[in-house]
C-alpha cells in the first residue's frame, strides 16, 4: 500500500534521511521508532510533501507521489497526523472535522467517525483549543480519516498525553485499521504503546534504519536500548 525506495531529504547542504526504502501492507501498523532528532518528524513530512525530497520514489497502492504537492497526495490516499496535534483552537470540533472534507467528495463527517470517538460528538460545538491534549489527538485523528484515506500517517501521536488515554488512544487505532482496513505508519518513541498497535518495528538512527522486527520477535531491552540517549 506504500511503497518507498532511496528516499533521501535534506535541509540545505545538510542530509537528514539517507537513501531509506521501506514497504507497508494494506491493513498493516508499522511503528517507526527513534530518539528525538534521528529523522522520524523529517521523514513523515518529506512522505507527505510537505518537505521536498532529493531522491527516491513513493508510491502509494502503486501510485507515485513523489513530487506532488501535500493536497494532491490527500487525493492518492495519504493522510496525515502532525506531531503536536495542530488543530485549529479557535474552531469548534465539528468545523475542525470539516476542514479535512476539503477535498473529499462527500460534504458530510462519515457516521463512524463519531462512532469511534464518541467524545468529540458530545464535544462537537466546544471550541478545540479547549480540549484536553488526549482528546486534541483524537480530534487530528478524525480530521485526517474524513478524506478516507489508504495510508495513515501518525507522527508521535502518544507526546504530551497522561498514560491513560494513551492505552485509549492505542484501542483506537487498533478499531480503525479493523474497520478501515488501512495500514497506519506511527513514529514513536513510548515501546508500550507500538507493541499495543504495530505489527513490525523499524528503528531509525541518524537518518538511518538500523534495525526491525515483527513484533512477535521484539527484544525489549534491545529496543531500549536504541531509544536511549
Amino acid at each position: 500500500m506504500l511503497d518507498v525506495s532511496g528516499l533521501e531529504v535534506a535541509y540545505g547542504q545538510s542530509q537528514v534521511i539517507h537513501g531509506i526504502s521501506f514497504a507497508a501492507n494494506k491493513n498493516e501498523t508499522l511503528a517507526i521508532m527513534g530518539r528525538n532528532g534521528m529523522g522520524k518528524t523529517t521523514l513523515f513530512k518529506a512522505l507527505m510533501g510537505i518537505l521536498p525530497s532529493k531522491n527516491g520514489t513513493i508510491k502509494v497502492d502503486g501510485n507515485a507521489v513523489a513530487g506532488m504537492d501535500s493536497y494532491q497526495r490527500v487525493t492518492k490516499g495519504l493522510a496525515y497526523v502532525p506531531q503536536g496535534r495542530m488543530i485549529f483552537p479557535t474552531m469548534t470540533v465539528q468545523e475542525n472535522i470539516e476542514t479535512g472534507l476539503e477535498k473529499s467528495k462527500s460534504r458530510h463527517i462519515p457516521e463512524d467517525i463519531f462512532a469511534l470517538f464518541p467524545v468529540l460528538y458530545d464535544m462537537r460545538n466546544r471550541k478545540g483549543g479547549n480540549l484536553s491534549g488526549g482528546q486534541q489527538q483524537q480530534l487530528a485523528i478524525a480530521r485526517a480519516l474524513v478524506t478516507d484515506p489508504k495510508v495513515l500517517l501518525l507522527d508521535e501521536p502518544t507526546e504530551g498525553i497522561q498514560p491513560s488515554i494513551i492505552k485509549d488512544i492505542a484501542k483506537v487505532l487498533n478499531e480503525i485499521r479493523r474497520l478501515r482496513e488501512i495500514t497506519i505508519i506511527v513514529s514513536e518513541q513510548i515501546l508500550s504503546f507500538t507493541m499495543d498497535i504495530a505489527d513490525r518495528l523499524i528503528v531509525i538512527d541518524k537518518g538511518r534504519f538500523i534495525h526491525e522486527d515483527l513484533r512477535k520477535n521484539v527484544d525489549a531491552e534491545k529496543i531500549k536500548g536504541y531509544l536511549s540517549v
